[in-house]
């Protein structure tokens, strides 16, 4: 299992973007998590969901970049995975700004 974490984060990092392509495709508000939606109340509930999808999509990518990573070094990936994810979610909350 020499490539078991590239397998295993390539595999989390797809369903992660098939949620958020989901989310995008219906722009269902209600595919949230009853925690999710309750915390918040946008007023363009279709809106919201559609940015937060592009959220979603864009943290997604940390670890399938540290999926490809891990193919080289796994130190590399681990690296990859924690800067990348540290980026995409401060991108990530600026994209939500405004959102509600």
């Amino acid at each position: 299992m020499e490539y078991g974490y590239s397998i295993l984060m390539g595999i989390f990092a797809g369903a992660i973007l098939v949620y958020a392509g989901i989310m995008a495709l219906t722009g269902d508000y209600n595919i949230l998590p009853v925690r999710a939606r309750q915390s918040v109340k946008p007023k363009d509930p279709k809106k919201y969901t559609v940015r937060l999808a592009k959220v979603i999509a864009l943290v997604a990518l940390s670890p399938a970049l540290s999926a490809l990573a891990g193919l080289w070094n796994m130190h590399a990936a681990l690296v990859v995975l924690f800067v990348t994810m540290a980026v995409f979610i401060w991108l990530g909350t600026r994209i939500m700004k405004g959102a509600e």
